[in-house]
């Protein structure tokens, strides 16, 4: 049972046999109470021409009676006395009868009612009851004892005598009709079982083979940690090919996941040795020349490491799935915050339309993006950046601008990768890590909204409002 296999046959093979059971079972009981029915008719029908032969009349000794064989009859008067008995009919429910008319035989007694007195239906003489009963028992017969479905049937003769008569109609076809319809079940079942379990089993065999060339693949893939390998994809539109198909699609973002780390790394690493040698050659220039060494420069070195180590860090988290708080953040205030200290930049920074929208997040990754924005606008701006917040519905839209080139239509999405800087802003600023905007974009994402390039010149930051 340690196989899907095996737990699909054991289980289909457990259900149809209840199934089976439960519709035999019914069957049987079908089966047989149509067939007692059909006795218990036969039986009324015997019953019926028989009292109808008394009621006109007839006499006791007279009574063409059915061959005990297939109707045992039965007539006893109210005394007990044994009216007449069919032919070669011996004892009913072990009781003796006589086997000629009158011979002073007691049947067994007639039937008494729910109060406890005789049934007695004032029939009139030369009438038939029109009530039946039923009544299952045993019957001798020529030596013979076998079951009957009995029919009781009264009626008075035109003499006023009062008789009850009883024929039975043999329940051996009906024995026989569910003993065999049984043994064929009990034959049939088993052997259906089996054909249930090996179908079952060959078609989950079937089914769950490309399950087992997916699992090979994927251990295959996890030994040689080769990401750009794939599994095998079914040619079939079911569950399984779905799986495959999306299995491809999760190795297909790991690899990339994973080349985009190492292209991080490296470029991380390239970085930083540029500032570092800087650093450590003008280190080792004023150890050697105490009157060579360049304070400002090195300065500028180790301003430049910490604002990289910072976005590195914050990156980290960012990838680690830190999620921003639920404080309400004014991005107006925000602004107008964030614009007041910037006081030695090369363009000044003017407001435009500062709408009240509070959104909920950290302020100080709200801030940090809102200093990107306005680093990048400061490189690339001409004579003028303007910031401005506005409220579009439940969002809240800030607008970074500023009067320069602008990004190429076909950039505006790349300059959000990593380590991405375009010629221009190589060839006017190299202190730039090129991790400003890809922070930004991040940030944004963690707080439910986007960050992108509406125009060449214009960047669009919009947060849900609080």
């Amino acid at each position: 049972m340690g196989s899907v296999r095996a737990r699909a046959a054991a289980g289909a093979t457990v259900v149809v046999a209840l199934a089976l059971i439960a519709a035999g079972v019914a069957v049987l009981l079908v089966l047989r109470g149509n067939l007692q029915n059909q006795a218990g008719l036969e039986a009324q029908v015997a019953a019926r021409e028989v009292a109808a032969k008394i009621a006109t009349g007839t006499a006791y000794d007279k009574l063409d009676l059915p061959d005990g064989d297939e109707h045992p009859v039965v007539v006893v008067a109210d005394d007990g006395r044994v009216r007449a008995v069919g032919e070669d009919v011996r004892a009913v429910d072990g009781k003796r009868v006589a086997a000629a008319q009158g011979a002073g035989s007691v049947a067994p007694p007639a039937e008494e009612d729910e109060d406890g007195e005789d049934d007695d239906r004032a029939l009139k003489p030369g009438e038939v009851d029109d009530d039946v009963e039923y009544r299952d028992g045993t019957a001798e017969v020529d030596g013979t004892v076998a079951d009957y479905r009995f029919a009781v049937v009264e009626a008075k003769d035109t003499r006023g005598e009062q008789v009850t008569v009883r024929a039975g109609s043999a329940l051996a076809p009906e024995q026989d009709a569910v003993g065999s319809v049984r043994d064929a079940m009990l034959i049939g079942l088993p052997l259906l079982l089996v054909v249930v379990a090996g179908v079952t089993w060959l078609v989950t065999r079937r089914a769950l083979r490309p399950v087992e060339g997916i699992r090979g693949e994927m251990a295959a893939i996890t030994a040689s940690t080769d990401l750009s390998r794939r599994v095998p994809v079914p040619s079939s539109k079911d569950e399984i090919g779905r799986l495959a198909r999306t299995t491809n699609e999760t190795l297909a973002a790991l690899e990339s996941a994973v080349e985009r780390q190492r292209r991080f790394v490296a470029d991380a690493s390239h970085e930083l040795r540029s500032p570092i040698a800087s650093l450590r050659t003008q280190l080792e220039v004023g150890v050697a020349h105490p009157e060579l060494l360049d304070v400002p420069g090195a300065v500028e070195d180790t301003v430049r490491l910490q604002r990289l180590a910072a976005d590195l860090l914050l990156l980290a988290r960012l990838d680690a799935g830190e999620r921003p708080g639920g404080a309400r953040v004014d991005l107006a205030a925000m602004v107008r915050e964030e614009s007041s200290q910037r006081v030695g930049d090369r363009v000044p920074v003017r407001t435009g339309e500062l709408a009240s929208a509070e959104v909920a997040g950290s302020r100080g990754q709200l801030g940090r993006v809102l200093g990107n924005l306005l680093d990048n606008a400061q490189r690339h701006a001409v004579a003028s950046v303007r910031v401005a917040v506005v409220r579009e519905g439940e969002w809240a839209v800030l607008r970074v601008e500023d009067d320069g080139p602008g990004v190429p239509e076909s950039e505006r999405e790349r300059i959000f990768e990593r380590f991405v800087r375009l010629d221009d802003a190589r060839a006017r600023d190299d202190g730039g890590a090129g991790l400003g905007l890809a922070i930004a974009r991040d940030v944004a994402v963690r707080h439910g909204g986007s960050l992108a390039v509406r125009t060449g010149s214009v960047f669009e930051l919009r947060l849900p409002v609080a």
